[in-house]
């Protein structure tokens, strides 16, 4: 099975501008995503796909020729943009089973993690895959920035929500998480080649409008995601904020390690 990893590191964002280049320990934040993706054992090759000429030049000057790919500047979603990735590589002759979506504001994602979603596709069934981890606070399950999912008995994804579900009709709020598990999903996703072209030409779905989550459109065309449980609790970049965040996690892990 080959599997391409896409980075998407787009420069414009509304909430965090020049993210993909700003400082993390001392390194912009993309050369995480992209040092692990490409030393994954079973990822044949990564690529980020950027818009943006400071992001290009400083991966390609980082990590050589092939590590990045220009992309168009229009596009809605970070699946888009490796939607293109992928068909510029296969118009080069370069095939690839398996794609992963590796956001490139991820720092702290795992190589364990990569191989989990690939490992999906060892199911011929499996058209999409994605990650969840335990929620085991209040304010995680709580808060709309954290999207929650919920799965059937096959671990398929039933919806997700940026609202906390299920539901517990008679159970106050502050108890929820006493009375079941909870699961925050890890916006990682991995495709076959065919299907993410179709998911990026699709039109925008009244779910995915009203939470904002594109995952709700591919549900409501009829896809199932597959969905595997991680351990870990990646923090991704938004904010300047959650930068800073990011920073004293990086502190903590670096003096484990020592």
């Amino acid at each position: 099975m080959k599997v391409l990893a896409v980075i998407p590191a787009r420069y414009a964002s509304t909430r965090f501008p020049g993210k993909p280049l700003a400082l993390l320990g001392g390194k912009p934040i993309i050369d995480y995503a992209y040092t692990v993706a490409a030393h994954t054992p079973g990822i044949a090759a990564a690529v980020v796909a950027t818009d943006d000429e400071r992001i290009f030049s400083h991966v390609k000057e980082t990590f050589g020729e092939g590590s990045v790919m220009m992309t168009s500047d229009s596009h809605r979603s970070g699946t888009d943009r490796c939607g293109e990735v992928v068909a510029a590589l296969e118009r080069q002759g370069c095939g690839f089973d398996v794609v992963i979506n590796l956001q490139g504001d991820e720092p702290f994602v795992t190589a364990a993690q990569l191989q989990l979603l690939a490992s999906c596709f060892e199911n011929p069934q499996t058209s999409i895959a994605t990650l969840k981890t335990r929620i085991r606070s209040k304010e995680e399950l709580f808060s709309p920035n954290n999207v929650k999912v919920v799965c059937a008995a096959t671990d398929n994804a039933l919806y997700f929500s940026r609202q906390a579900i299920p539901f517990r009709r008679d159970v106050e709020a502050g108890k929820w998480l006493d009375e079941g598990e909870y699961f925050k999903h890890v916006g990682i996703y991995a495709f076959r080649p065919e299907v993410l072209a179709k998911v990026c030409v699709m039109p925008q779905s009244g779910l995915e409008t009203s939470e904002k989550l594109e995952q709700l459109r591919w549900l409501e065309a009829g896809y199932t995601i597959a969905v595997r449980e991680t351990a870990a609790a990646n923090i991704g970049i938004d904010t300047p904020a959650d930068l800073e965040a990011a920073e004293c996690e990086l502190r903590k892990m670096n003096e484990e390690k020592q």
